[in-house]
């Protein structure tokens, strides 16, 4: 069961009331097209799915009775259609196979989804059809239930929605980087900021009339450094260039465009939008006035544009000194990272030609040490070292920049840019001034494709291959995957999630009850962290407990669930419902906080409970991490009065020796070690943590007990107590209320 209350396989439909009807329709359909020459097949399809929603949409059907039927809708409908449910017998026994070869083939679509039926298999062997065609999946009829079309259309959905997105991102994209370019070439602030207007209002499609781009005016050498001034405008606002904001005569304009520098941040408000500009210090508001909000996508686009063209913004405004200042490192003479970014753009467009090459970053570890303990001088020297030795003998086809304090970049053929060639560089020590000094470093590499995009994505995405470079302790080097970028930014965007969510208040306290297992009367309960996701469900424990660690938001959340714990069994006293006990679950982060043994005294004194009525659970791997910090926490503890337990037992794999250290009440038999038990089997493994656990002393529970076998079984074991489904799902307090007065009637 997972942690929402519903089967992993049971569908969840939305309730089809006017309001959902009314937001669906505005979000749109997912078409669907379905080619059978069966009639009840399409009926018994649409019956099947006419309740389906996905992500706020329904399905939208469509039909054809023959392969030439099919196509002609195809080809009238093109890339809407997000899903065909294709026949492979009609009037041939391959007509299902040349609609889908013409279709990607000759139409080129390659965004539809096609899911294979047939009542007569055999006609084209599975994995062949898949491979040479492109097919999401391939079922007979009589296997494809409700349950497993749900479960298809969902994926393909899924699949044809991601597959829309790339291309519609590669398409901004490549816009994105011809504008950037032609930017780059206007050398005059105002040519640069008229410039700005144009493609701006080309890439989302908007009047050039609505954009104003302005800036603090400085840069125009005005007597009043504070103000805001008119760079480059297009429509009824030109006239106005070079003058202050407030000339426009429109406090709207004023008070946006003012509050987007100050904040120094994009500013979306009903249908105006002001996007925020940077580049050492130089900085620009954008402001648009359009006529409906500027969609995700768009934003995004506008995101990478304006990242880009921020470089480009500031050489403009220092035009008039040394050009070589914007483009050079100071130190080694190199080309630094707003140079290497435009070569990674020359170089993404040499891609476009058919010629590949590898981006790589190299990282000089412990490069603070040599600053701390021999000086700024030595370090200095050391990067100039480096420099001279990769310009000297990586090869005249390879491009050379400095990224950062201590990193270099490389570009160019992957015959010299790959780990081996750059480690060679490094194997003798480096001539510092009057030291000696060996190198170790780290490689983060990326190959440039024709898909590739922005220098300064392909720069974004090489740091995420050395950072992970950095953290593997088998080799010093990592190419870039998108995987990589994926769950960076799945993580960050969860933990974000999570701390909103949390300050919030809208995390939940769970409880499950524990039994014994003679009397079977409630005894307790374990406290379960809950965290309410957007569509209604919960998010797994198993997910959001690793990102809460990691963050270390954890000992916040930890020490919030143990005194809403205690606070609720304190109610439970007062309710009539004595001698409970909770068990909470601890973390090894929170055994690191110093004030973590404090904060479980101040919880139960403030909360007015008996210590023992509040149990400590831990894991076996909690234990083992650090095992004398949490020895010596426990006994502490132990001595206030709380009770121990050890969470999963036998899944960690720990000391014997530290679990003798350990002041123990109570051992968990983990439930997967229950669900051994069935008939005609023995559950050795659950026998022999009870037996030790009696041999200690200890008291035992089951956990997951969910068969009356089960719970006979662990009795017959000489188990003290259980936990599980076969006696109460985790629930909320106010349910936890209702069903213990249930319980003692």
């Amino acid at each position: 069961m997972s942690p929402s209350g519903y089967d992993n396989d049971e569908l969840i439909f939305l309730e089809e009331d006017e309001s959902q009807t009314e937001h669906t329709a505005k979000l749109g359909y997912w078409n669907v097209l379905v080619v059978d020459d069966d009639e009840e097949i399409h009926s018994v399809t649409r019956l099947a799915l006419s309740d389906l929603v996905v992500n706020e949409k329904k399905l939208q059907f469509h039909h054809a009775y023959s392969g030439p039927e099919a196509l002609e809708k195809i080809k009238e409908m093109g890339s809407s259609i997000a899903i065909i449910l294709l026949d492979v017998v009609m009037e041939t026994d391959d007509s299902g196979l040349r609609v889908a070869k013409i279709m990607r083939e000759e139409y080129g679509l390659l965004e539809p989804r096609i899911i294979l039926r047939t009542g007569q298999p055999g006609y084209a062997p599975e994995e062949s059809v898949i491979k040479e065609y492109d097919i999401n999946d391939y079922k007979t009829k009589t296997e494809l239930t409700r349950s497993k079309l749900v479960t298809t259309i969902i994926s393909s959905l899924r699949s044809y929605q991601q597959i829309l997105t790339i291309n519609q991102s590669r398409l901004g994209l490549e816009k994105i980087i011809t504008s950037a370019a032609n930017l780059l070439e206007e050398h005059s602030i105002k040519g640069f900021c008229e410039g700005v207007v144009t493609q701006i209002s080309s890439l989302i499609g908007l009047d050039a009339g609505g954009v104003v781009c302005a800036r603090a005016g400085s840069v125009l050498d005005k007597e009043n450094d504070d103000g805001v001034y008119i760079l480059g405008a297009a429509g009824e606002f030109a006239q106005y260039i070079n003058e202050t904001i407030e000339s426009i005569h429109d406090s709207k304009i004023v008070s946006y465009v003012n509050k987007c520098l100050k904040d120094k941040k994009h500013l979306f408000v009903d249908k105006i939008s002001v996007l925020y500009m940077n580049s050492s210090g130089y900085e620009a508001a954008v402001y648009l006035e359009i006529s409906d909000e500027i969609s995700q996508v768009h934003k995004q686009l506008l995101e990478v544009f304006l990242s880009s063209i921020s470089v480009g913004y500031e050489n403009v405004n220092l035009f008039h000194q040394l050009r070589n200042a914007a483009f050079r490192d100071w130190l080694t003479k190199l080309p630094n990272r707003n140079e290497f970014i435009n070569m990674l753009d020359d170089e993404k467009c040499t891609q476009d030609a058919g010629h590949g090459s590898v981006v790589a970053l190299i990282d000089i570890n412990h490069f603070s040490d040599v600053n701390d303990g021999l000086g700024q001088d030595a370090g200095n020297n050391l990067l100039m070292a480096v420099a001279q030795k990769l310009q000297e003998e990586i090869g005249s086809t390879v491009r050379l920049g400095r990224i950062g304090a201590d990193i270099f970049g490389l570009i160019g053929p992957e015959a010299q840019v790959n780990p081996g060639k750059i480690g060679e560089l490094f194997i003798t020590p480096f001539r510092a001034g009057d030291h000696t000094l060996p190198v170790n470093i780290s490689i983060g590499l990326c190959r440039i494709g024709p898909d590739s995009c922005s220098g300064i994505t392909i720069l974004k995405q090489t740091n995420i291959a050395l950072n992970r470079a950095k953290k593997d302790l088998n080799t010093n080097f990592g190419y870039y995957e998108p995987e990589m970028e994926e769950k960076t930014t799945w993580r960050l965007g969860m933990i974000r999630q999570l701390r909103e969510d949390f300050a919030a208040r809208k995390l939940q306290v769970w409880y499950q009850p524990q039994v014994d297992l003679v009397s079977e009367k409630i005894i307790g309960m374990e406290a379960l962290l809950r965290w309410p996701s957007k569509d209604g469900g919960y998010i797994s424990p198993a997910v959001f407990v690793p990102l809460a660690e990691y963050s270390g938001l954890i000992i916040e959340i930890g020490a919030w669930v143990l005194n809403e714990s205690c606070r609720q069994v304190k109610e439970l006293n007062e309710q009539g419902h004595s001698n409970l006990r909770v068990a909470v679950n601890i973390s090894m982060p929170q055994f690191r906080d110093p004030e973590f043994v404090d904060s479980i005294k101040t919880a139960v004194v403030e909360n007015g409970i008996s210590p023992e009525f509040l149990e400590l659970e831990i894991t076996e791997s909690v234990v083992m991490d650090e095992p004398q910090i949490v020895v010596d926490a426990l006994k502490e503890l132990k001595r206030f009065g709380v009770t121990i337990a050890i969470d999963d037992f036998g899944t960690g794999f720990s000391s014997m020796s530290y679990l003798q250290q350990l002041p123990l009440d109570r051992l968990k038999v983990d439930r997967s070690f229950v669900n051994e038990v069935m008939p005609g089997k023995t559950a050795f493994i659950a026998e022999t943590i009870v037996t030790l656990g009696n041999k200690l002393g200890l008291q035992t529970i089951a956990e997951g007990v969910e068969k009356r076998e089960q719970a006979s079984y662990m009795l017959k074991l000489g188990c003290d107590e259980a936990q599980g489904y076969l006696y109460a799902k985790p629930m909320p307090f106010d349910d936890l209320l209702v069903f213990l007065e249930k319980h003692h009637q």
